[in-house]
């Protein structure tokens, strides 16, 4: 892999004008290329030296722009007797089918490389130098979309995912970083290149089902039923037992998606079946399922298969640099969904023990962080000590206006010597306010943690809590806290934790959670947890989709449109942007 900047892209280009042509192996010449590139580039307006990185690099690629060696220094791996072999063939065929997986084709010459193989095989005999720059042509592009495809092609930390990637080779391999070039020469040694392909993707039932998702998805994005679009609402809303214009097409559009069955008989109105589709709809998309078409109910109606398409092959590039199935048992967060999962793995396939809602940071002031970790405590009946920013814009105003708040809420001072003051006096409040006391809340009942919080170490003080304010896990979109994750079934998710504890039972958890008294305790064992973030999710063969929360979506698709080729990903160690650094949680 590699990955050209500005700098080293000037370089080349300054190269490539000492070079012809090259020998011609079915692609276009180098300045029919170039012209083709400059108008693509042009199209796409991106920042200047990207521009530039994007033609200089792909030009010099098809002018030649790389070491020749004799074919007695390394023999070919792709012809016999100079015509391609059949494992060049599956290549290429691989190669063109880089879609299925999410992935550009072009990014790997795939037209160019099926045409020249074409010629090669049906056409005279090509020079030796053109049958060494071919062959090295594919495995090129073989080693990179072998790559691609089992690590991504964006290094996570680009787009604001703080995981520890550590991803190991295929099975069939030896359990080491993955290298393509072994990993493409052990294959092909063992003639087993579509199988090796198979192997080379990541492990999970998840990314299959998804991969899935995208074939369903594609085969519907040219469906007449969004050929326009769906007439304007009555009255902005449309309820059960209105007149509709649009109810033909709705059906459709419901019909092709699954939501209603083929034989469905449409009514005259709104009504019905109809209602009971359009509640299929909103369960599959995040939306509040009451049958009602809103604003956003029509909204995601709107869009059409094809965007959906895009959706899916970012959620498949983020599978392939998330860290799934790493343990025996396994916690997973999806922030867009708003739901946690508790995993049992047994070879190699997940099975879902826990499922609850969450709620996370909010969207535009302190999102909750992707990231990966481990729990390695408990604490029950926590203390919340107030970060600061919370003090600041939010604690010292309402105290300044009532002091009778500090009681209220089970508030106490703490002194930096651990020395603990009862007392909201204007000398304490203004104390505070100069950072000379600190606040914290006692365990009990309007504890902001609940009564048990989750601890894994990690950089952003990101950790899991109950929260006495239940009822906001009855709201469909639950982005209310300051970057934690409140947990809707604390007692299940700690039973989970230390089930291969026998000591801690049911009911001694339940005392520890209602004692009062704050009691922290390390795991014997602890649990991997991954805060993860997928717009897209197969659930019993349907697909559901859940808007950007984030934006993080938008942010990949940028990343992936303006890169030039992925660096490797133990090479960048970009840190998070501040500007999505969650502020201080509750």
């Amino acid at each position: 892999m590699w990955c050209i900047h500005s700098s080293e892209a000037n370089a080349i280009s300054n190269r490539t004008q000492s070079f012809g042509t090259g020998p011609d192996f079915g692609i276009p010449s180098g300045s029919t290329l170039r012209l083709r590139l400059r108008r693509r580039a042009e199209a796409a307006r991106p920042d200047a030296w990207l521009k530039k990185s994007v033609l200089a690099a792909l030009a010099s690629v098809a002018i030649g722009l790389f070491p020749l060696t004799s074919s007695a220094q390394n023999p070919r791996q792709w012809f016999d007797q100079g015509r391609p072999t059949a494992q060049a063939l599956q290549a290429s065929a691989v190669l063109n089918d880089a879609g299925a997986d999410g992935l550009e084709p072009g990014d790997y010459r795939a037209d160019q490389l099926r045409d020249a193989l074409d010629r090669a095989r049906t056409g005279p005999e090509l020079p030796a130098t053109t049958l060494d720059r071919l062959d090295a042509e594919l495995t090129r592009s073989m080693q990179d979309y072998l790559m691609d495809l089992h690590r991504g092609r964006i290094d996570p930390q680009q787009v604001r995912q703080q995981f520890r990637v550590l991803i190991p080779a295929p099975a069939f391999s030896d359990p080491a970083p993955f290298d393509p070039a072994a990993y493409l020469s052990t294959a092909l040694a063992q003639d087993r290149l579509p199988q090796a392909v198979r192997e080379a993707r990541p492990d999970s039932m998840l990314y299959a089902d998804v991969r899935r998702a995208l074939a369903q998805y594609r085969a519907l994005s040219h469906h007449w039923a969004w050929e326009n679009e769906l007439p304007p609402l009555p009255g902005g809303k449309l309820v059960a037992g209105q007149p509709y214009p649009g109810v033909p097409r709705l059906a459709q559009r419901l019909i092709a998606l699954g939501d209603l069955p083929a034989d469905t008989l449409i009514p005259e109105q709104y009504e019905g079946v109809l209602v009971e589709g359009v509640r299929a709809f909103q369960q599959r998309h995040g939306l509040l399922v009451d049958g009602v078409i809103g604003r956003d109910t029509m909204q995601q109606l709107q869009i059409d298969p094809a965007r959906r398409v895009r959706q899916i092959e970012l959620t498949l590039e983020r599978l392939r640099w998330t860290p799934l199935l790493e343990a025996p048992r396994m916690i997973v967060v999806n922030i867009p969904e708003f739901v946690l999962r508790a995993y049992e793995v047994r070879n190699r396939q997940a099975d879902v023990q826990l499922q609850m809602k969450v709620i996370v940071g909010r969207a535009q002031r302190t999102p909750t962080p992707v990231m990966d970790g481990e729990i390695q405590n408990i604490e029950f009946s926590p203390y919340w000590n107030v970060p600061r920013s919370i003090v600041r814009s939010e604690t010292l105003p309402r105290l300044r206006r009532d002091p009778a708040y500090f009681h209220q809420q089970g508030f106490e001072f703490v002194t930096p010597d651990g020395t603990v003051l009862g007392t909201p006096s204007a000398a304490n409040i203004e104390a505070l306010a100069r950072g000379e006391l600190r606040i914290r809340q006692r365990p009990g009942p309007n504890n902001a943690l609940g009564d048990i919080k989750f601890i894994f170490p990690n950089s952003q003080s990101i950790f899991l809590h109950h929260t006495p304010a239940e009822a906001l896990f009855d709201r469909y979109r639950r982005d209310f806290s300051h970057g934690c994750i409140r947990v809707e079934d604390p007692l299940g998710l700690a039973e989970f934790i230390l089930r291969e504890d026998a000591a801690w039972t049911s009911s001694r958890i339940r005392q520890a959670m209602a004692r009062g008294t704050s009691q922290t305790i390390r795991l014997q064992q602890p649990v991997p947890i991954l805060i993860s973030y997928s717009t897209v999710v197969v659930k019993n063969d349907k697909v559901y989709f859940f808007p950007d929360l984030y934006g993080l979506d938008s942010v990949l698709d940028k990343a992936l449109q303006q890169r030039v080729r992925v660096a490797r990903l133990s090479e960048s160690q970009q840190p998070m942007d501040e500007k999505t650094r969650p502020g201080p949680c509750q």
